[in-house]
Formats: C-alpha cells, structure tokens, sequence
C-alpha cells in the first residue's frame, strides 16, 4: 500500500484510484477517515461548492490542513482499512459504534487434553478462540451443552504424559459423578479424549450436523452389539442436540451462513441490529448505537455499523442480508435484498429488534431525564435555592505534605458530568500546606475569567471542606464583587454535614435523599480529579528532576523526553536511535553515555 500527502487545494492532483482518505487539522490531529472507489472524485465533491453539501460538512472543511491518502487494491479493501483506521484513531468526525463492551469467548486450550472454558482476554498463543458471544447466557447455554454431550475435564492439572505417568494425580468428584473419564490417572487415552473434543468444536462452529450423525452411528453401532444401555445414552444425546437444534431454529436449515443487518433512524441515531444466522440457528443477535455525524445516508450507516460488527464478530458469512438495495455496491461484500421466504423472514425478525432497541433507548432517555429533573429540584428545595441547580461547579485542593499543590474544579450541568468544563489548577501564589489560602485562589482565578469572558456564573458553588474552606471561598467571591449572586456551600467529608455561609450550624439532608447522593458525587468526583492531576505533577517533578540532573538535559529536554517516553524505566531500556528522534543525535549520545556510566547505580 502506498501513502502519500496532500494540501486540499491541491485534490485535483489525486489518483481516479481506490484508497482511503485521511483529513487532519492544522494542529496535526486526524478528523475524518473516508474510503473510495476513486479518490480524486471522492475528495474533489467535499471542495466543490455546486455539490450542495450539508453545514456539518462544510464545518468539517474548514478545519482540513492536510490530506493524507493510501491507495489500496479494491473499494472492499479500502472499506476494511478505513474500518481498522477509525477503530483505532477514533477520529471526531467519523460514525463510532457506543458500545465499550468487552464479550466473552470460548477457548480450546493448546495443551494435553484440551479444556474448553469462558474468558474476556484473547491471548493467541493459549489455544483457539470461539466467538465472541454477544449474550453471556447463550455462550453458557453452549459450554452447558458441550458439558452434558462430552466428558471434558475442567480441572487445571499438566496432563503432560510424564506428569500422569509419576502417578502424583488423583480421581476427583467430577470422574465418580460421570463428568470426566479419568485423563489424569491413565484411565482415557489422548486419542479418545480428542475425538470427543473434535465434536465439540464442530458445535462450537455452529455446525450441529456433524455431531447428530456421530451419535446416530453411535447409537447404531451400539444396538447392534447387543449394549443397550450405551445405545440409549447415545440416543439421549441425540435427542439433546435435537432440542437444542430445534429451540435455536429460527429459519430454514438451509440457511447455512448468512449475516443479517437491518436499521431505523431517526434525526441524530441510527439503532442497527445484527444477526449472523447458521444452518438456521441464530447464534449471534446485537444492538447498536450509532449517532449521526455528518447527516450520512441510511446506506453509509448500515455498511459503517455491518463492518465493525462483522470485524468485532469474526464473520464468515458468504452472504449479508440487508433491509433495502444499496445503491453503491461494493465488489467483494455480497449484500442481498430478499423479497420472499425465510430470509425475508430474518430480514423482518431483525427490523423489529431495532425498532424495539430504539424504543427502549427513548424510554431510557426519558426516564433519565426524568429522573436528573426530579434530583435537581429535589436539591433546590432541600437547600432553599433560589434557582434549579442546574450548573453545580465544585471545588477541591489536592497537596501531600505541602508538595505539588494543585486545585481542580469539577462542572455538572442538569445533573451530569460536563467533562469539557473540568479545570485543573496550580497552586500559584500559595507557599506551603495552606488550604484555606489555596481554596481563595482557585476560587478567585475561576469566576475572574468567566467575568471577563463574559460566560454564565453557576447556579450553585460547592466547596469540598468545611467552614475555612468554604469562608476562603466567599472572600474570594466578595472581592470580585459578586458574593450573594449565586449560592455557595460547603460539604464537609465526614458527617455530610452542609453548611452556608455565616451560619454556625450545618444543614443535613436525610441520607438516602437523591439530593444527597447528587451531591456526594460532585464532590467525590472533584475529589477523584485532583488527586489524578496531583499525582500527574508529582510524577512529572520526579521524573524532571532525575533527567535534569544529567549533563546537557534541561528542562525543555526533560519535559520532550517525558512526553515521549512517560517515565524512566522506559527511557532506559530505549534505544538510542529512538531518542535521537525526540532530542537529536547529539544529546541522545550524551544521554547514552550517561546511562552507560551509570548502570547499576539506582
């Protein structure tokens, strides 16, 4: 694959070729990733103004300094590496899946006599991974299967044949209930422990059919050698698979490998719902989320939603059932539209998943909102304010024994989070552990910039602390001049108790009161964000003050290598080539030959 750069006025100069396009601002950060069957025509319609493109596009363009490009071979590979790309950079203009989910797999261990079990970390070198599951339950109802069909040990023991052959193992409970033969004591041969694990993992590919003739011929096999009892529990087995099969059946058994995607949008989200469907068994149905960025069409967002899921799902479908034609084909994804039978059954069964995932998503929305508006009054009334506390700013310092004092301020609007609105401080004027006196400073410098930004004070001040913070706090506010046009608080740590200003008494509100709680957050969430910024400087200083210490590394230096390489241990072990990269050849020499000198001397 080849990449190369660009500046937009130059897009004429792009190849009619597919690739994948990158836009980046001017401070260097990627924005947007787009695939094309032709880049020059693709790009060109973002800079042609007679093409009528939509405001939040036209917002887009404007913060594009540079065009990066990557040519690939087809518009399905471009599709595959723009995917990989906005998975890993995230970029703000780009649809992103709102699912943080990690899903559960099953893995086949690579070891004597094989065990099967559930785990959320793929390590590649452990074995083979089955899945994910997108529902616990289902991945249980597998193992469970797989466990009532095959004696599969679940013991961790090195069944490793010296280790059997020392004789150290016993028999456990699991071999006198029938649940395991007895590897570890030379009561079952390797040989016939993986003929039983080879069916399970026909299962765990989805493929029933396999093990159903194995316990047929079993149960022949047995009848005709006259031992019934065995022929039974084969049948028993059969039947199992059979229910199984028949409550997982949710279309013609033809059906051998199909994905199915459908969606419903509305103005900001699109809600997908993703089936994959083998031999007419559902084995994978997930919900997603997607909000629009740039007013895409119904067909760019449910090929966006199709290939991360597929990707996240390892899909092997050879053909993907879709709710409309798509207009825009793409060579090497089969995507069929079907009009009758069972796939337009499966088409229609995945159309009211979204429409009921979309409901549910509005429902929870309104209950939420609710539910803030209820806890905001709810906060007005207990504390008698004038207004709806529906901007809570809140206070707190952060020192250890006086070192790195720091301050952060923590902003919740209609009673959540408004991350953007976080202020970290450094203690400035302040010398020593002196928290009242940090408290006013903090205080002074926030609502002295909002004035003179002429932004909205808040409904509500909280100040982590009791009454010397909180009386810091108010000078603050009435040398400003603005004491007494907004309500301030302080709470302290230990009883919860609230106290106003001027009052000798604190306030308490009832502890189970929502009020409280909204409260209780706010503060422990400024307290969580000093302490983080706090830890932040003092790792910083150790870090400087160890790096300036070595001949010809400053503090510029210092704060380049910090960047880079995040702490010490790793400025060590780099090479040094890698640190002539961030502080040229000639200083990364010297600090080489410093670290060289000084091995073994921490």
């Amino acid at each position: 694959m080849e990449s190369s750069s660009f500046k937009p006025k130059d897009h004429l100069m792009l190849p009619d070729h597919p690739g994948v396009y990158k836009y980046f601002n001017e401070t260097g950060d990627l924005i947007y990733v787009g695939k094309a069957k032709s880049l020059k025509k693709r790009v060109s319609s973002y800079f042609n103004k007679n093409t009528g493109v939509n405001l939040k596009t036209r917002r887009m363009v404007k913060e594009i300094d540079k065009i990066e490009i990557t040519l690939v071979n087809s518009e399905f590979d471009a599709l595959l590496l723009e995917n990989n790309l906005i998975k890993k950079s995230q970029p703000k203009y780009n649809i992103l899946l709102r699912d943080d989910k990690t899903y559960p797999y099953l893995l086949i261990t690579d070891e004597p006599f094989p065990r099967i079990f559930q785990t959320r970390r793929m390590i590649p070198k452990r074995g083979t991974y089955f899945g994910p599951f997108a529902s616990v339950k289902a991945m249980n109802n597998v193992l469970d299967l797989i466990r009532s069909l095959f004696t599969i040990r679940t013991c961790k023991l090195d069944l490793s044949p010296y280790k059997i052959q020392e004789g150290k193992y016993k028999v456990c409970l699991e071999y006198h209930i029938g649940n395991c033969q007895g590897p570890c004591v030379g009561k079952q041969t390797e040989k016939d422990y993986l003929k039983d694990l080879e069916q399970a993992r026909h299962i765990l590919k989805g493929n029933l059919g396999l093990p159903k003739a194995h316990f047929k011929l079993e149960m022949q096999e047995f009848a005709q050698n006259l031992e019934f009892e065995k022929a039974q529990r084969a049948k028993e087995k059969l039947d199992l698979l059979e229910k199984y099969q028949a409550k997982s059946l949710v279309a013609n058994p033809s059906i051998h490998n199909h994905d199915v995607c459908t969606l419903v949008v509305d103005e900001k989200y699109a809600y997908v719902n993703y089936m994959r469907v083998k031999n007419g068994s559902l084995i994978v149905s997930k919900n997603v989320e997607l909000k629009k960025k740039l007013d895409e069409s119904d067909e760019e967002l449910l090929l966006t939603a199709l290939i991360r899921l597929q990707d996240q799902f390892n899909s092997d479908a050879e053909e993907v059932l879709v709710p409309f034609e798509i207009q825009n084909p793409i060579e090497g994804l089969n995507l069929v539209m079907p009009k009758i039978g069972d796939k337009k059954r499966l088409i229609e069964l995945s159309l009211k998943n979204a429409k009921f995932y979309k409901q549910e998503k509005a429902l929870l929305q309104g209950l939420n909102k609710d539910k803030k508006d209820r806890v905001i009054r709810q906060l007005q009334e207990d504390l008698s304010l004038p207004d709806i506390p529906d901007h809570i700013e809140c206070f707190d310092n952060s020192n250890i024994q006086g070192s790195s004092p720091v301050a952060s301020m923590v902003c919740f609007l209609n009673g959540k989070p408004a991350v953007k609105e976080y202020r970290h401080y450094h203690i400035k004027t302040v010398e020593g552990p002196n928290d009242f006196a940090s408290m006013k400073e903090v205080v002074g410098r926030r609502y002295k910039r909002l004035m003179e930004e002429d932004k909205p004070l808040p409904k509500l001040i909280v100040i982590d602390g009791g009454k010397g913070q909180l009386s810091s706090a108010v000078e603050a506010l009435q040398e400003l001049g603005i004491y007494g046009k907004m309500p301030i608080i302080g709470i302290a740590k230990r009883l919860e108790e609230i106290y106003f200003p001027g009052d000798s008494f604190p306030i308490h509100i009832d502890k189970k009161s929502e009020s409280l709680r909204l409260l209780q957050r706010v503060r422990d969430e400024a307290h969580r964000f000093a302490i983080t910024f706090h830890r932040k400087v003092r790792s910083k200083n150790a870090f400087g003050t160890q790096l300036t210490a070595i001949p010809g590394i400053g503090q510029s230096t210092a704060d380049k290598l910090l960047k880079h390489f995040k702490s010490v241990k790793k400025l060590k072990d780099a090479k040094e080539e890698e640190i002539a990269k961030v502080i040229g050849t000639s200083r990364a020499r010297e600090l080489v030959e410093w670290r060289e000198k000084n091995k073994g001397s921490d």
